[in-house]
This record gives C-alpha cells, sequence and structure tokens, in this order.
C-alpha cells in the first residue's frame, strides 16, 4: 500500500436519476466538479447513475464499455475535476456474434481519466418478500466472474454494488488484500433500505477493521423503483461519519488510515483469528482485476 498520504476526502454524489441518460451525466458532471472544489479526492456516484433502475429498462440504457458515451463522459468527467472517480453503476452490454449479455458494472479512473479497473456486480439481486418486493436482476444481468480494487496514493480500495454488501466473504477479501475502505454504489429500496442499509455497512466496517461507504440515488417516490436514499460512510469502528437524507445531495468524510491502524492495535482480531478452527477465506481467492 502506498503511503504518501494517509487522509483521504471521500465525497457520495446521492443524485436524483431520471430517465434521459443524456441529463444524468450533466448532472453527475456538476456534481464531481462541485465535489472536487469541495476538497474530495475520491468521488462516489450511484448504482445505475445514468439509467432508471429496472430489468426493463437495462437493455435500453445499457453501453459498450469503453466505448459507450457515459464511460467516455466519466473519464472526461475524472480528467476536468482532477479526483479519482469510482463511476457508480451502469448497464454494460457486451456483443458477440452469438449473443449479448447485459451486466451491472462499475468503471473506476484515476485523475487523468484513465480507467483502472472495471467490476462487473458479482451477486446478482434476486429476492422475493411477499407483499413488498420481487426483483430479479437475473431476468435481464448476468453476474460478474472477478473482484476488483485499485491502487491509489492513498491506500488500495475496493469496489463492490449494492446487493455485494450482503456477502461478508467479499469484504473480507478486500480487507485483508490490504484494502483501507470500500466503496459499494448501491440502490437498496423502501423495504431493505431501513431494516439493512446502514446495519450492513457498519457490519462489514467492523467486521474488517476498514472504512465502508455506500452512495445511493435520491429518493423518487414516482420511479419504478423507489431508491432508499441515505448515502452513509462509516468508520473502522463502526461509526456513522456522514449520513445523507433522502433527497438530492453530496456528502463528505475523511478516510484516515492512521484511525483505521489504532483500531486494529486496539481490538487485534487480525492476529487473533483461529484459522486452525475455521477456514481463512481469502486462501482460495481469485486474484483481483
Amino acid at each position: 500500500m502506498s503511503t504518501t498520504a494517509k487522509t483521504i476526502r471521500l465525497a457520495l454524489i446521492q443524485l436524483l436519476v431520471g430517465k434521459n441518460k443524456e441529463a444524468n451525466i450533466l448532472a453527475a458532471k456538476k456534481r464531481v466538479l462541485d465535489a472536487a472544489k469541495a476538497g474530495a479526492q475520491v468521488v462516489v456516484l450511484p448504482e445505475c447513475f445514468n439509467s432508471p433502475y429496472g430489468t426493463k429498462y437495462f437493455p435500453e440504457y445499457a453501453e459498450e464499455i469503453p466505448n459507450g458515451p457515459t464511460t467516455k463522459a466519466l473519464s472526461e468527467i475524472a480528467k476536468e475535476a482532477k479526483v479519482w472517480l469510482v463511476g457508480g453503476s451502469i448497464p454494460e452490454k457486451i456483443s458477440t456474434s452469438s449473443s449479448t449479455k447485459f451486466y451491472n458494472t462499475c468503471t473506476v479512473y484515476d485523475p487523468t481519466g484513465a480507467i483502472v479497473t472495471k467490476y462487473s456486480k458479482c451477486h446478482l439481486f434476486d429476492i422475493d418478500i411477499p407483499g413488498k418486493i420481487r426483483f430479479q436482476e437475473s431476468e435481464i444481468l448476468s453476474p460478474g466472474n472477478s473482484w476488483c480494487d485499485f491502487e491509489t496514493p492513498y491506500g488500495k480500495i475496493g469496489v463492490g454494488i449494492c446487493y455485494d454488501i450482503r456477502f461478508p466473504e467479499l469484504a473480507m477479501v478486500h480487507a485483508r488484500k490490504g484494502c483501507v475502505a470500500v466503496l459499494y454504489p448501491g440502490a437498496f429500496n423502501m423495504t431493505t433500505g431501513p431494516l439493512h442499509w446502514e446495519l450492513l455497512q457498519r457490519a462489514r466496517a467492523v467486521d474488517n477493521q476498514i472504512y465502508v461507504a455506500a452512495c445511493s440515488p435520491a429518493r423518487d417516490t414516482s420511479a419504478d423503483y423507489v431508491a432508499w436514499g441515505h448515502s452513509t460512510a462509516v468508520g473502522p469502528m463502526g461509526q456513522i461519519l456522514a449520513k445523507a437524507g433522502e433527497g438530492d445531495e453530496t456528502v463528505f468524510a475523511d478516510i484516515d488510515v492512521d484511525a483505521m491502524h489504532e483500531a486494529r492495535a486496539g481490538i487485534p482480531v487480525y492476529s487473533q483469528r483461529r484459522f486452525d478452527l475455521y477456514p481463512d477465506v481469502t486462501a482460495g481467492a481469485k486474484d483481483a482485476v
């Protein structure tokens, strides 16, 4: 891990997403530039920030990466803002001579605008809570088959997307492979949001003594899928560092690498694990992409 800087200024952009892709991209650009002016070094956009969230929308809004208009715009935005940009996620289309597949994909950019990694959601959001919500991403989307992180001057940062946060193994791999934070563009709904949104972020942070943040779209009660909002950043002791309301806003938090090390020194679970009694999930993990 690089140690040229020990504090990261993080911005979570809780964007109100509509059906006009170009307008969504322009709104994201303004907000990223504003966040950079306010001192942000790493900026996160929400899940499906260029598209309404829903299986019926994914094929219509899907693009190729890196040649689609959204990816090109994000590259220019990161370059202009001079920030590390976690580009939320967008519906990605990959076509071959025999098939077309769709993915829920996050791209990450360095301050020169170069793509440094790409991650496709590996745990698809397939739930059915009787009388409340049914959603099956797998009706349209294919899962990714890798995990990813990216190296910055502030330390290594991991990426997951929304439903991925329910799987502690993925966060464990990120943490034990040296990440100081895991960032989750996400869009919990009005059923799972109040129950689990904050709880899962705090759990993943405490489990691994790392920083965890999740960036949601703003709540739009007229949308087919209503996002919970409340983008949140959590510290390595489980403390809430920043939390948005339900509307269109940006929240900021500082990721202090020294504070992470202090948490691990005070409660040294990293040296107390009993891999003679239970397996180390990182032992057979694939390398990050």
